[in-house]
């Protein structure tokens, strides 16, 4: 037996490859279904099944395309509802794979049809479970996602899910491996682990959410307590997974398109498509295309995307390093954007070459900011998570929070200079590429963020634990 986790750090996503006896099933898989078909062939197995535990809303699974591909069975657990054929599993029931089982837990709470993978081994001991976005590690999956009109709120949501843990989860032995959906930075919860394994056993002891001593009630109370807005994008998520896609290879084929300077200019021009700069924020601040927004790939790029262009169906103009076109089109496509219509071939320095007009963004270091700071008053944005800022910040800055920068727009100066930061760089950057789209233009950004505000001796708040708030 064969189980291999295959963590995906831009999107915090855990997919799974389980082999055994030349059978194999995978378990949420991402959109680009390549590298489970050749792990697949190096085994010398054939793909049998593909678990879904439930319709994900913050990426587009490969299971349509992987069963296209494969000939495999997609499976979901009870209540699920796709449109294309599909297992849909009873409680309880189980799935043979090689010399192994894997039966199907019907964990309600997240979602209606959100299902818990237990997996037994050869001996049939209980040896592993894929919670999916029921049980992460530290936290539960949010009740808020699936509240249909007038039918279910997320209290009753939140009620169901303490029964799927207290009923189907918390009975099973402490040695019995939890392999989750996702990790730290999903918005599917809260306050998730950095670790992406972990024992039951060890959840037991540590995780909130499964106490021994715990009401229905305060169960229900923690659980929604501090629930930020979903992302406008997850319900348009879930749609491409219960409805169905294009194929990859089309969103490829289409987005990898490469344009002259004059050519990128014209359709942008023509489609009315968002110019998507993913370079490093150091390179945008130096010279981009104006009005372009700045999302890099070297940060959460995927989720940024989905919570701040929030259409899936935006046009969508791509400038990248050399070389990582067709990266940027696949990591669109897994959270549903397939708008992609082409790329600036050769990067900005072709754009430069050709005498086109370009914008900068106004930078300074930390020590910079203090000097200001000693010399007036000058006003300080700072865009990180209001629950990073409330923890520590410099005194007297505004909290302006990237995810809702734009309900926070009348708050920016229009005749004085003003500063923006966040925790290392990244967001601040996107948040400047988004106010001078706007037409603000009078901001700088601070480099290194808030780590090196507090190398430079900047006055902030006094420390408050995160876990306190």
């Amino acid at each position: 037996m064969k189980v291999e986790q295959i963590y995906t750090g831009c999107l915090a996503q855990g997919a799974y490859y389980i082999e055994s006896n030349g059978e194999v099933a995978i378990i949420d898989p991402l959109r680009e279904v390549q590298p489970y078909i050749k792990k697949a062939e190096a085994d010398n197995a054939k793909i049998k099944y593909i678990f879904e535990t439930h319709f994900h809303a913050d990426f587009v699974s490969g299971h349509v395309t992987l069963a296209k591909e494969t000939g495999a069975d997609i499976i979901y657990g009870p209540k699920a509802n796709p449109s294309f054929e599909a297992i849909i599993a009873k409680d309880n029931q189980e799935f043979k794979l090689g010399d192994i089982t894997i039966t199907a837990l019907h964990t309600p709470g997240h979602t209606m049809e959100s299902t818990t993978y237990l997996l037994r081994d050869v001996n049939g001991k209980d040896y592993a479970i894929f919670s999916g976005d029921t049980l992460f590690l530290g936290d539960v999956g949010r009740p808020d996602l699936a509240q249909k009109m007038g039918e279910l709120t997320e209290r009753e949501l939140a009620g169901f899910l303490f029964d799927s843990l207290r009923e189907k989860i918390m009975p099973l032995a402490d040695d019995v491996i939890v392999y989750p959906a996702h990790g730290a930075g999903s918005a599917c919860g809260k306050n998730m682990m950095k670790e992406t394994v972990d024992t039951l056993g060890n959840q037991k002891k540590m995780n909130y959410a499964l106490r021994s001593d715990m009401t229905k009630e305060e169960f229900i109370e923690e659980v929604i307590d501090g629930l930020l807005p979903p992302p406008q994008y997850f319900p348009l998520n879930v749609k491409l997974n219960k409805e169905g896609y294009e194929d990859i290879k089309e969103v490829l084929e289409r987005g990898t398109r490469a344009l002259s300077p004059k050519a990128f200019e014209a359709a942008a021009n023509e489609t009315g498509a968002i110019v998507l700069d993913v370079r490093h924020q150091d390179d945008f601040a130096k010279g981009h295309i104006p009005r372009s927004i700045f999302i890099g790939l070297d940060g959460s790029f995927a989720p940024w995307v989905g919570a701040l262009i929030a259409d899936v169906k935006q046009p969508i103009l791509l400038i990248t390093p050399v070389g990582m076109e067709e990266e940027a089109v696949t990591r669109l496509s897994r959270v549903g954007f397939d708008g992609t219509l082409g790329y600036l071939e050769g990067g900005f320095d072709a754009w430069k070459k050709a005498a086109m007009e370009y914008d900068t963004v106004s930078q300074v270091d930390a020590d910079e900011l203090k000097k200001a700071i000693e010399t007036d008053q000058v006003p300080v944005f700072d865009v990180r998570k209001e629950s990073e800022y409330l923890s520590e910040h410099i005194i007297e800055a505004n909290n302006t929070p990237l995810d809702f920068l734009n309900d926070h727009l009348p708050e920016f100066p229009d005749n004085k200079q003003f500063y923006v930061h966040c925790a290392g760089g990244y967001r601040s950057m996107i948040a400047s590429s988004i106010l001078k789209s706007r037409g603000i233009h009078n901001l700088i950004d601070v480099k290194g963020g808030f780590k090196d505000i507090k190398d430079a001796g900047i006055p902030v708040t006094e420390f408050v634990c995160p876990t306190t708030l």
